[in-house]
């Protein structure tokens, strides 16, 4: 195990939370992300009902609008895209970065084969600013955030990979940790991925007493006082 990954232990248990607590936990270990690290832009979730995602990005720059420059090259370039892929820590979870501007999502990278393709390397999902395709037959379990679904994939093409993207307000690194689910996805540095679950826990409990009063017949101000008074002397 490198430097920065999570026991399978680990990642089991970031996992039990959703990616909006992850965030919550984030501004009590990392408060100078509280406004950067996940995406500011809306994305759609393709199968809300799968579980949170949690993986190591696979990051890469795509466009379709036009076809590659070098079909030769394109060739060498799609084997040496899956040999990265294929190579790294798992699970892992796809950064794509659509560099055709207002027509980012003109043409789909991701459908059936793609997604079948991608988790037989060691992948469970991924985040895009462009589209994907085929949602009924694309690979079971393998969650999509994506700007939209389109049914082309035209002249799709990966330009280069392994790099920093800027997916949807989220700038993310090959490497980076990730935290994906039904909202959204947002990064976790290494240095504070093992705080994360405690911290989760900690605001379970603090939300818990507030939750409990809200919930109880007669609520009031009040009883919201004392609640937040007591969720405050948790630690």
């Amino acid at each position: 195990m490198s430097q920065g990954e999570l026991t399978a232990a680990q990642l089991a248990e970031l996992r039990k939370f959703d990616t909006p607590t992850i965030c919550n936990a984030l501004e009590i270990v990392a408060p100078e992300r509280r406004t950067i690290g996940y995406n500011t832009q809306p994305l759609q979730c393709i199968y809300p009902d799968l579980p949170p995602i949690v993986g190591y990005a696979r990051t890469a720059n795509i466009r379709s609008i036009e076809p590659p420059r070098d079909p030769k090259k394109a060739q060498a370039d799609r084997l040496a895209y899956f040999e990265y892929i294929a190579a790294g820590p798992a699970p892992k979870i796809v950064v794509h970065h659509d560099l055709d501007g207002a027509q980012a999502g003109f043409g789909c990278f991701w459908g059936e084969v793609m997604s079948h393709v991608h988790q037989g390397l060691g992948c469970i999902g991924l985040v895009t600013d462009g589209s994907i395709r085929d949602v009924p037959m694309n690979a079971k379990g393998f969650q999509m955030l994506a700007r939209c679904v389109m049914p082309s994939h035209a002249w799709v093409h990966s330009v280069d990979f392994g790099g920093t993207v800027r997916v949807m307000g989220m700038t993310v690194s090959s490497g980076d940790l990730i935290h994906a689910d039904l909202h959204g996805a947002v990064v976790i540095p290494h240095a504070v991925a093992p705080k994360i679950a405690a911290a989760c826990e900690l605001l379970a409990r603090r939300e818990a007493v507030i939750l409990s009063a809200a919930k109880a017949p007669g609520f009031g101000i009040e009883h919201l006082r004392k609640a937040l008074a007591s969720a405050a002397e948790i630690h």
